[in-house]
Formats: C-alpha cells, sequence, structure tokens
C-alpha cells in the first residue's frame, strides 16, 4: 500500500480495487497520465494538480484516465465559468452561513450501509428572505469540498435525501430551469464524487413537473440513482435503514438538528450575527431567477408531460403513494 491509499480500512481499499479498479501498484503512473493531459487544455486555468486531488477525480471515474481528466477539467471550467459563485466561498459568508444554518445541507452523523455519507435538506426550510438558491448551492459545494477531502469517501461515495414536505409552489417557482441547470452541471458533470442515490420523499406533483423539464440534462447513470418515494417512507427504508435516520423521515433517531452540519463548518463563529445584503451578490442572479410563475410554466409544457400542470387531488394522492421511480444498478 502506498501513501495514496492512507486512511483507507482494509474493506474500503479491497471495495477501491474492486469497484473502482484502483491498483496501489500503478497509482503513480496513474496520476501522471491524468496530469500529462493538462497541456491539452490551454484554456483552463488548473489551480491544483497535486496527486492527492488528482486521485480523487481517478476515484470518482473508477480509474478511467480519460474520463478522470474530464471531470478534472470540468471542476475548473466550471469555477471559470462561474466566477461570482466561487468568491468568498466560505462558511462565514453571509448567505452560505444562513443557508447551512438552516441545514442546506444537513448531514447525518453515521453513514449508511455502504460507508455513505447521508446529505439531507428539507427543502421548506429555504428562506427566500434571507438568501438565494445560488447560496444554498454554494453550501452544498463548501460541504462537500469539505467531506471530500476524506479517502474513505471518495470511495464510498454519498447519498442525498431531499423531503420536500411543506414545500410550498411559491418556493418551487423560484427552482427556475435555469438553475437547476446551474445546480446539474456543478454536481453532476464538475464534482468529483460519488452518488450513490438521490432519494426524494413527500414531493409534491409540481416538483414532478420540475423533474421532467431538467431530466433531458441527467446522465442515464443519474437518472437510475433517483428514486421518487412519494409518502411511501417504507420504500425509502427498504434502502435506508431506519436506524440511522431521523424521525423526521421514519427513521429511529431524534429529530435532525439542523446547526448539526453548521456548527461543524462554522465552529465559533456559529452564533455571531452577519448581515446578509443580497446587493453584494453580483452573479446574474436576474436570468436566473425569473419568477416560473403559472405563465412561464405554461411555456414550459412543451417539455412538460402532458396534463402534468392539471393535476386533480387525485392524481396527487396516487403520485405520492407511487414506488421508487427508478433502481440502483
Amino acid at each position: 500500500m502506498t501513501h495514496l491509499q492512507s486512511g483507507l480500512s482494509p474493506e474500503t481499499l479491497e471495495k477501491a480495487k474492486v469497484e473502482l479498479k484502483e491498483n496501489p501498484d500503478t497509482a503513480h503512473q496513474d496520476i501522471q497520465e491524468v496530469r500529462d493531459m493538462i497541456i491539452t487544455r490551454p484554456d483552463i486555468g488548473f489551480l491544483r494538480t497535486d496527486d492527492a486531488f488528482i486521485l480523487r477525480f481517478l476515484r470518482a471515474r473508477k480509474f478511467n484516465h480519460f474520463e478522470a481528466f474530464r471531470l478534472l477539467a470540468q471542476y475548473f471550467e466550471y469555477r471559470q465559468q462561474n466566477l461570482d459563485m466561487f468568491k468568498n466561498l466560505k462558511a462565514t459568508d453571509p448567505g452560505i452561513k444562513q443557508a447551512l444554518k438552516d441545514g442546506f445541507p444537513g448531514v447525518l452523523t453515521n453513514l449508511d450501509r455502504y460507508g455513505r455519507k447521508i446529505l439531507i435538506l428539507f427543502a421548506a426550510n429555504w428562506d427566500q428572505s434571507r438568501y438565494t438558491f445560488v447560496d444554498i448551492l454554494r453550501a452544498i459545494l463548501l460541504s462537500l469540498e469539505s467531506m471530500i477531502e476524506d479517502p474513505e469517501l471518495q470511495v464510498n461515495g454519498f447519498v442525498l435525501i431531499i423531503d420536500w414536505s411543506n414545500f410550498t409552489f411559491k418556493q418551487a417557482s423560484k427552482l427556475t430551469p435555469s438553475m437547476l441547470r446551474l445546480a446539474i452541471e456543478g454536481l453532476q458533470d464538475s464534482f468529483p464524487a460519488r452518488f450513490g442515490g438521490i432519494h426524494f420523499v413527500n414531493q409534491p406533483w409540481y416538483i414532478h413537473a420540475l423533474y421532467t423539464v431538467i431530466r433531458p440534462f441527467l446522465k442515464d447513470k443519474t437518472r437510475k440513482r433517483i428514486f421518487m418515494h412519494g409518502n411511501n417512507l417504507n420504500s425509502l427504508h427498504q434502502l435506508m435503514h431506519p436506524e440511522i435516520l431521523p424521525s423526521e423521515l421514519g427513521g429511529m433517531m431524534p429529530p435532525y438538528d439542523m446547526g448539526t452540519w453548521a456548527r461543524t463548518l462554522l465552529e465559533h463563529a456559529y452564533d455571531e450575527e452577519t448581515e446578509y445584503c443580497p446587493e453584494s451578490y453580483t452573479l446574474s442572479v436576474k436570468d436566473l431567477e425569473k419568477d416560473l410563475s403559472p405563465r412561464a410554466m405554461k411555456r414550459s409544457q412543451s417539455v412538460v408531460e402532458p396534463g402534468v400542470l392539471k393535476r386533480t387531488e387525485k392524481v396527487k394522492s396516487e403520485e405520492e403513494n407511487m414506488q421508487p421511480l427508478l433502481s440502483l444498478d
């Protein structure tokens, strides 16, 4: 075992070998082959190219050199294309701090049975008067940057659970396709994390409508890892043991304390007062936050399933009891 595999348990080492085709004897050569490709993209500023950093991209793409380099390039290209989004990417940034304190994201202490870290989002907690969707995305990316330093998580990956309980249509109107696409590009296409599952629970009909809009931007691999549970928590528990879930998700653990992960990142700064000034944020949020009003949603019907915006209460009730949309590989 080389120093690059330090921090991995024997079980995870074996998993990396079997699932990711990671070979300690050739790890340095694999890394160098990816590094040698950097010269082919002089348009990108590769700000970090050390062995440990490149290794996480190889693990995220199962040691396919070309795919690992493409992910590495997209990681820095995404940051170059969205410079304002990555200014002051710190937990103490007012917008990020507010999002973190409201549980965007929440991070459970216990891992799942596959050693994956579980992120949870209670969508209704989004206080749109205090921070934007972009602040939430920044908080999630910052959190992942922190957690991906753990080599165990580089191999085992993450699971995301989004609870849409009490998430209103008014709140959903801020989730424009352009904003959701920004999130997809940042998480699916430009970050070296392995997502083993994305679970939606208690989702209303208009979340199904939004999912239909963004579905074309999702890779087949991502689609296969998305589950729509509705209010059927039993189907969630078939994949995520209730012993590690908070009571809000039908689990056996106490209710989730939204400040848990925020305190980890902020430490002593958690209780300090900060003032958020949306005007100081220079990303072109104007285009991203065009109100998805009923009129705008009408314009989206060309890509939304016919009739999805005219759900009756009966249909909505049936949707809430639907089984997982897709299963894992």
